[in-house]
Parts: structure tokens; C-alpha cells; sequence
């Protein structure tokens, strides 16, 4: 646990074997409020979404978003961008179909609360399936920050389309 500030307390998490970045290039910021039933929003309000619990946890849902859909977006834009990068530095040419969909899952772990599992179906549009599973564990392995910081935490599965 970090030192006490006036602002409260800072608590440290880093994993083992693991550090920060050298540079931070670019912090994004938002706030919640009212939790799974309230408000999200960026400090620059691009992103301003209100919340609804799912029906399979038991609320009203509706058509609002919710935080997993929010998470499983953004892994899927930045996956496919990682995977867009290991192609074009190995020179492999992919289609304008490609794509990746991610998948997340939530339930309740046997030590209480939740967690998450993330199955990422990549499809490199006319590529080759083996080399398209190549190139997803690549991006997987070395490039995506989704991918670093759920590493030993969330269980990733990586489909070739």
C-alpha cells in the first residue's frame, strides 16, 4: 500500500516481473457515477453513457450499454489494431473484411465477487487461418496493452476466424 495523501490513500498493485510504461504517450480519463446503474463519462465528454444492470444479473437491463460492453469494445478495437500492426510489419496483406470480435463473459468466481473470461475471434481477410492465429498470438504476446493487462488475471482465448 502507498503512503497516505491528503486526497486519501494510494494503493499500488504491480504485478510480478512487470513495470510501468517508459512513457506514458496518453492517459485517458473518465468518471463513473451511480455505478452499474449510472453514468460514465470522459473528461472531454466524447464518451457519456448512462448504465443498466443486465437482466442476467437479475436487473431491468434495457437498451442502455454496460461497463462489459465497454470493456469488450475496447479490447476488440485496440486487439485489432495490434494484429492490423503485426501484419503490416511483416508484410502480410489483409483484406477489408478483416476484423476481430471479442467476447466477454462475467460470473462469479469461487472465492465471491466476479470475473471475467474473454474469448477474441480474429478474422485477417485473405489470409491464411494458421498464419492469422500467428499473427493474433503475436499481437497477443508482444503489442495489445489489453492483452498485457489481462494477463494473469483473465482468461483470454484467441480464435482464428
Amino acid at each position: 500500500m502507498g503512503a497516505p495523501t491528503g486526497d486519501g490513500v494510494r494503493i499500488h498493485t504491480r504485478r510480478k516481473g512487470k513495470g510501468m510504461p517508459k512513457k506514458i504517450s496518453y492517459t485517458a480519463t473518465a468518471s463513473a457515477k451511480g455505478g452499474r446503474e449510472g453514468q460514465v463519462r470522459s473528461d472531454d465528454g466524447i464518451l457519456d453513457e448512462k448504465l443498466a444492470v443486465l437482466v442476467q444479473m437479475g436487473r431491468p437491463g434495457g437498451t442502455l450499454t454496460n461497463p462489459e460492453q465497454l470493456f469488450v469494445a475496447a479490447y476488440a478495437a485496440c486487439f485489432e489494431g495490434a494484429v492490423r500492426l503485426i501484419a503490416r510489419t511483416t508484410n502480410v496483406a489483409i483484406g477489408p473484411d478483416s476484423r476481430v470480435t471479442a467476447n466477454v463473459g462475467v460470473g462469479v468466481r469461487e472465492k465471491g465477487g466476479f470475473e471475467l473470461a474473454v474469448t477474441l475471434e480474429v478474422f485477417l481477410d485473405g489470409v491464411d487461418e494458421e498464419i492469422q492465429w500467428l499473427l493474433a498470438q503475436k499481437a497477443h504476446e508482444e503489442i495489445c496493452p489489453c492483452s498485457h493487462t489481462t494477463r494473469g488475471n483473465v482468461e483470454v482465448t484467441i480464435k482464428a476466424a
